[in-house]
């Protein structure tokens, strides 16, 4: 038997969240990019998700049920804002490589204070 089909959905947006929030996390400017990119994707099927069944166009007059056109507009206002971010992070991932060449994001002096402080706990005992 096959699972329903809001079920599907829900499960692929919680895999696209998990698997974004994870890329994120990433030291590497490219995984961070894809991250934001699976971030998008995963609100904008969750927005889709959230407005239920289809329905008859809201704008023309319909004996049947209609579709609400807020989730709709949603998710055109997350797909613009999921290209804009993403725009903004490919441009600074860019302009890190250029500059670095690479697109490792390296350790910051307070990193390397608290893993050092960390190291020297850890031999005390």
């Amino acid at each position: 038997m096959m699972p329903p089909s809001g079920v599907v959905l829900l499960v692929t947006v919680a895999v696209l969240f998990v698997t974004g929030l994870y890329l994120i996390m990433q030291r590497s400017l490219l995984r961070i990019v894809v991250g934001f990119v699976l971030l998008g994707h995963a609100a904008n099927l969750a927005l889709l998700t959230a407005g239920g069944m289809a329905g008859a166009p809201p704008l023309l007059p319909a004996l049947g049920r209609m579709a609400d056109p807020v989730p709709q507009a949603m998710a055109l206002t997350a797909i613009v804002i999921t290209f804009g971010t993403t725009a903004l992070v490919l441009a600074l991932a860019y302009s890190s490589w250029r500059s670095e060449g690479s697109d490792e994001v390296p350790d910051d002096l307070e990193d390397r204070r608290i893993a050092r402080e960390r190291a020297d706990q850890q031999e005390e005992p």
